[in-house]
């Protein structure tokens, strides 16, 4: 070992070869932590929505939800619901089955204050025009900052049309799915009241079919007389169930009629998770999914081995009554993703306004302008597309309009949940290194927004429903139609664009039903740009619809983001965010 006394100078004190007592720097040029920023007020195509769709009455909640979730406090919850994931217990420590998921703290301190606002079902419990609007902001809010705990939050929304056509369960179910309260618990114990509270889940995917529900194989034996309402016993298995501590999920199995035994073809089940005698149904978790995203959401395979559920709707009409629950969820789906979009743009936005480099703030140099530019105006026609949908969920809604979302929703689920991941990830970017980490939110983001596109039906699937939809409702052609004329004349790419797609549909009805299928992807998206196109002109300023339009629509459109068109106001477009 070297001497240090050898390398110092002659009569110099041993002390100056110690280290500096100065620290070795400063942090200089990295952003403030984001917090205590109303994620409503500071949303101003939210706003403009909200009051456009006809959901201003409830600003005053909305504001005081924006300010919940942008504090630190709510933000760290979310962190630790992602970070600290659930854990299936099965047995007890005595070997009892119990088949129970264990979530942080902080899940269920998020879940809570999200059911009290009403995020879940306000849109059932009070129907007036805008009630689905206000919803949707409510579930946007608090999913933009924590998206896992949406989807027992979302499929509890979207189970109130399917139970309703079966009113006996109805009349038990729907008041305690209504309800503000949250309980983490199954239930209180044997012989005790059932909870005043529940949320649903939903299961009908198997090992063998996916997204073809009716190769599903479980079995469902009558109990008794057989029949909508009546008592089942399920035996077989769900290869994708989320959220498994639900109290109840609705879930499709293959009836078996009373009298012979004979099938009467797939069904929709209500199964609860504790039966009316306060005991556990038998409801086996094999395992929890190692999923890419949504860490702080638990989904999970489970075995069904004479499981007690009641059948809602008719024998053999499960996808017919099921449907409805997932028409609903693919609309928040696309709230998922536009509320990610909106995290993604707001973490990107405030980072460049708040480092610079090569002497200059990011934001005011031009390359960095027009991807976030780019990337804004990709966040304000999702979250206008969004919103403009859930008004046509609403109550008041007449013939044209639910045919129009029928339409709608499912072009939207489609576009707008593709394009989320890509946008996570170019924010990402913006970032540079720290948007490479777990220790910002964009890493979480870019894991997350692929679940939007996957669940509730992928890419093909969704596109073929299109293609379906024209087919068995020509109804819901005309609909979509007449919404995305509104806005003829206002810009020639737009009228050029809606000409180009009045002619490709109609040549759909002479294409065989494979040529058509190999369409379904370029026909949707050309439907999706012509709505998001035509909800911007009627509803955000000038200066986004243009830009929109010329980025979008125009002949030297590019391929990625910040490839934008010369001549458009760029900071018009930025100011909103």
């Amino acid at each position: 070992m070297t001497d240090v006394s050898q390398n110092t100078s002659a009569g110099a004190s041993r002390d100056t070869v110690k280290p500096s007592p100065h620290v070795t720097h400063e942090v200089l040029n990295q952003a403030p932590p984001r917090v205590d920023v109303n994620e409503y007020t500071s949303n101003i195509p939210l706003t403009e929505a909200v009051a456009a769709f006809e959901g201003g009455w409830a600003t005053d909640e909305l504001t005081e939800i924006g300010a919940y979730v942008g504090t630190a406090e709510y933000q760290h919850d979310a962190q630790l619901a992602n970070t600290i994931t659930p854990v299936l217990h099965a047995l007890d420590r005595w070997g009892n089955r119990i088949d129970e998921v264990e979530y942080h703290p902080s899940y269920h301190r998020i879940i809570a204050e999200s059911v009290k606002h009403g995020s879940h079902t306000r849109c059932w419990s009070d129907p007036q025009p805008g009630s689905h609007v206000v919803r949707a902001a409510a579930f946007s809010l608090f999913g933009q900052i924590e998206p896992g705990h949406a989807c027992p939050v979302s499929m509890t929304h979207a189970v109130i049309p399917s139970l309703e056509l079966q009113p006996d369960l109805a009349a038990e179910w729907v008041p305690r799915a209504l309800s503000r309260e949250y309980s983490p618990d199954l239930s209180a114990g044997p012989n005790q009241p059932a909870k005043s509270s529940a949320l649903f889940g939903m299961s009908m995917t198997e090992k063998q079919g996916g997204s073809d529900v009716r190769a599903n194989t479980t079995i469902a034996v009558p109990a008794g007389r057989g029949g909508p309402g009546a008592e089942y016993l399920l035996t077989g298995h769900k290869w994708f169930c989320s959220a498994p501590m639900s109290d109840a999920f609705l879930v499709l199995a293959q009836a078996q009629g009373a009298a012979n035994g004979s099938g009467e073809g797939l069904s929709c089940f209500l199964l609860p998770r504790v039966l009316p005698d306060g005991t556990r149904n038998v409801f086996r978790i094999q395992r929890l999914k190692n999923k890419l995203g949504n860490k702080s959401n638990a989904s999970s395979e489970i075995e069904l081995d004479g499981t007690v559920a009641w059948m809602v709707g008719e024998p053999g009409r499960g996808v017919r009554t099921i449907i409805e629950m997932v028409s609903q969820t693919r609309l928040d789906c696309v709230l998922g993703s536009a509320s990610g979009m909106r995290q993604a743009v707001a973490e990107a936005l405030w980072h460049a306004r708040h480092r610079a480099a090569f002497g200059a703030t990011l934001i005011d140099q031009p390359a960095m302008t027009s991807v976030l530019a780019d990337l804004a105006l990709e966040s304000e026609a999702a979250t206008m597309t969004a919103m403009r949908l859930a008004r046509a969920h609403d109550e008041d809604a007449d013939d044209s309009e639910k045919a129009f979302r029928r339409l709608g929703t499912a072009v939207a689920k489609y576009w707008i949940c593709k394009r989320g991941p890509h946008h996570a990830y170019e924010a990402l970017e913006c970032l540079g290194g720290n948007g490479y980490t777990e220790d910002f939110p964009l890493a979480m983001r870019y894991r997350e927004q692929p679940v939007m596109a996957v669940w509730e039906g992928s890419g093909n699937v969704i596109a073929l429903d299109v293609l379906r939809a024209m087919s068995r409702e020509p109804e819901s052609i005309a609909a979509f139609d007449a919404e995305v004329n509104r806005a003829r004349g206002a810009h020639p790419l737009l009228d050029r664009h809606l000409d180009g797609l009045h002619r490709t549909l109609g040549e759909l009805a002479g294409l065989s039903p494979d040529q058509a299928q190999a369409r379904a992807r370029r026909v949707t998206e050309s439907m999706a740009l012509a709505l998001e196109a035509s909800t911007l002109v009627r509803y955000s300023p000038t200066a986004v619809s243009e830009a929109f339009i010329a980025a979008r629509l125009g002949d030297d459109r590019g391929a990625e983001y910040g490839t934008l068109p010369d001549g458009l106001d760029l900071t018009a477009i930025l100011d909103r965010h």
